[in-house]
Order: structure tokens, then sequence, then C-alpha cells
């Protein structure tokens, strides 16, 4: 283990103001847009004015800013070292890329199959591993930081190229095949890649371009210290104004809302819990340590919901219910990984007692 995972719990990153509170700021966003939609006359005409389509402007630059800080936090040069430990990233591969999104699948199925838009958002949840909150949970559990570095390289760039087709499979192909064939989604791969390209591609873009040259021309202390905790904020300032907007147009839905968070809620719970359980025991029964085993745990539980929510907009639409699923994630997202921290520390003493 190198030195860096093993510096002392004092010295590792604390959860930020912002981020401990952040299923707060959400509820707050939420409750701000309902009461925008609810007491503000043709609020929603006003908003959907900005709309060319499905897209709608000030959310398009609002998604792509929200997507642009966790790429550039993305240390691609750690992704070397991570093959260098071949069994662990072919465990998480699979349990990552295969077991979790149709484990999302089919829970959303299970859960959701009578409210097609918000299983279809659950589906899309699914598809991708967090690239962003995932380094946070993995220093507040005291992971390897140079293993979950090096993975969300791998995942960021298998987003880039894979997401589309991914999520046309799932979509498209394996809904069907398990007899869901009255959906009527009708979405094609070049619709899907489309949205991707832009809210994706554009923020990975200028992640890469905006790292190698600040770092170039600034130095790496100096990206690290001033760059990364500037732009930061962005992320949550975007994402909340994602949210504000998208629920001031179902300002007259205030009374169903809390009931449909609920619903789609469930499942979520659910397949936080089972995938860091299934990652951690495939994680020691493969060789991992603690500190290896809490990387891969937290990576594969955690859900690029910026993505999600990113494509069901663009493809489905700002007042869809694939939309409203996807914000949604992080609501639940936040507080069930924290408890996993916990749970880690928890684990560990369980199956690392000599560690």
């Amino acid at each position: 283990m190198s030195a860096t995972n093993c510096a002392p719990a004092a010295e590792r990153k604390k959860l930020g103001f912002l981020d401990r509170f952040l299923t707060l700021w959400i509820f707050l966003a939420m409750g701000i847009g309902i009461s925008i939609g609810y007491f503000v006359p043709d609020a929603d005409e006003f908003i959907n004015s900005f709309s060319n389509g499905t897209t709608n402007l000030p959310l398009a630059i609002g998604l792509i800013l929200m997507m642009v800080p966790p790429l550039t936090k993305v240390q691609f040069s750690k992704i070397p070292k991570v093959m260098a430990k071949p069994k662990l990233l072919v465990v998480s591969f699979f349990i990552t890329w295969v077991v979790g999104p149709f484990l999302m699948f089919s829970l959303a199925v299970l859960f959701l199959k009578d409210y097609p838009e918000y299983m279809t958002g659950l589906i899309i949840i699914g598809l991708a591993p967090c690239i962003a909150m995932v380094i946070v949970w993995n220093e507040l559990a005291e992971g390897n930081r140079e293993l979950v570095a090096g993975l969300v390289g791998i995942n960021s760039l298998l987003q880039v190229f894979f997401f589309s087709l991914y999520a046309y499979f799932y979509l498209e192909i394996v809904l069907p095949l398990f007899g869901i064939n009255a959906l009527n989604i009708d979405i094609t791969i070049v619709e899907i890649a489309k949205t991707v390209g832009i809210y994706l591609g554009i923020p990975f873009a200028i992640a890469v371009i905006s790292r190698f040259a600040l770092i170039r021309l600034k130095g790496e202390e100096w990206f690290k210290n001033k760059y990364l905790p500037f732009i930061s904020p962005i992320t949550l300032i975007a994402l909340l104004f994602t949210i504000v907007v998208m629920f001031s147009l179902k300002g007259e839905m205030i009374i169903r809302i809390p009931m449909d968070v609920v619903r789609v809620a469930i499942p979520l719970v659910i397949f936080f819990a089972i995938m860091f359980f299934l990652m951690f025991l495939v994680g020691k029964w493969a060789g991992a340590d603690y500190s290896d085993n809490a990387a891969l745990s937290f990576t594969a539980s955690g859900n690029n919901f910026e993505l999600a929510i990113a494509v069901a907009i663009g493809v489905f639409g700002i007042n869809s219910g694939q939309a409203f699923a996807g914000v949604i994630g992080p609501l639940v997202e936040v507080p069930a990984l924290i408890i996993m921290v916990r749970i880690s520390f928890w684990l560990k003493k369980k199956l690392y007692r000599k560690a």
C-alpha cells in the first residue's frame, strides 16, 4: 500500500458543508421550483419558450456546466496503475458494468412497471457509474486514492464511448424481451448518441483540454489547490438550477410529487445496498485489501446522476417522468452512501481484523 493511502484519518478529506447537506439543498430547490410553478402565472410557458424540440437552452448550458468539474478532476494518468491489478479491474468491471445495470433494470421493472416513464428514468440512472462524488465517499471511507482515480478515469472513458449503445440496448432491446412492448419508447441510437455527445462529449473535451493546458501553464499544485476548488461548486449550482427549473414546470403536481419521490426512491435504496455489499464481499474474495475494497465498492454503488438527468431531458424532454426520476437519484444517493461509509468501517472490523 502506498504512503498516500496510509494517511491518517485526520488528514483525510471531510465532507464539506455543501456536500453534507446536499439532500437538503435538493429538497429546497424542489420546493422553490414547485412554488414558482404553482404561484407564478405562465411560468411553464416562459421556461418552454427557450426550448427547441426537447432541448431547453438554459438547461442545456446548466447540464453541460454540471458535468465539467467532476470530469476535470479525473486523473487519467492513474489509469496505468489500475492495470497493475488486473483481477480487481475485471471484478470491478463485471460488477459495475454488467451486474449493476441489470440489477437496476430488474428493480425498475419490478417496482415501476406501471409507471413506464419513471421505470425508464431509473434504468438510465443504472447505466453509468459515478465519476464525481465517488471520490468523496472513498476519501471518507479511507479507500485507495490511486485505485479510485484510475477507476473513475476508465469509467469516464467508457461512458463517453459506450453509454449511447448501452442505453439503446436496455431501452429498445432488453425491455421487449421482458414482455414490455406497450411502452412505445421509440428512440433511436442516434438520438441518444446526440444527447451524450452534447452533455458528456462537450464537457469531457472542455475538462481534458483545460486540465492539461492549465497544469502545463500554471503547474499541478495551482491546478489542484486553486482551480479545482474554484470550479467545484459549479456542479451543485448547476444541479440545483436544473431542479428548480424542472419542478417549476410541475407546480400543479404538488400533491402527487411526495409519493412519486418515495416510489422512485425505494428501488434506488435497494440498489445502493445490494451493490455495495455485493462488491465488498466479491472484492474480499478476490483478495482486495480494505483500502482497495472501499474504492471498488463505492465505485460500483454510486451512479452518474448528472449524465442520467442530461440524457433524460435531452431524449425525453424537460417535462418527462424520466427527467423527474433522474432528479431523485442524488436525493437518495447522498444519505444512502453516507450510511455506507459507516458500514464500510464496520465491515473493515469484521472482515479485516488484522488490517
